[in-house]
């Protein structure tokens, strides 16, 4: 019943990448970019992109910033 940027927790990876329409993606990539609210708040994840708070612009900074301090955080270790 859980699905999202977290998977699924069944135990089976082969869903863990579902997106909101309920289609499966093979790519990290292409799944993450399926739950982007909105193509102004932030840019398309590119395959190679290995710092995601230095892509945002200057204006959101601070947000991304939060943001990515929530996901190095103990929750996610």
């Amino acid at each position: 019943q859980v699905r999202g940027l977290c998977g699924t927790y069944n135990w089976n990876q082969q869903d863990d990448f579902t997106t909101p329409a309920g289609d499966v993606e093979i790519g990290v990539t292409a799944f993450t970019n399926t739950y982007r609210v909105s193509s102004d708040c932030s840019p398309s994840l590119s395959p190679f992109l290995l710092e995601p708070c230095a892509a945002v612009a200057a204006a959101h900074r601070e947000l991304a910033e939060a943001a990515c301090a929530i996901l190095h955080g103990t929750a996610f270790q």
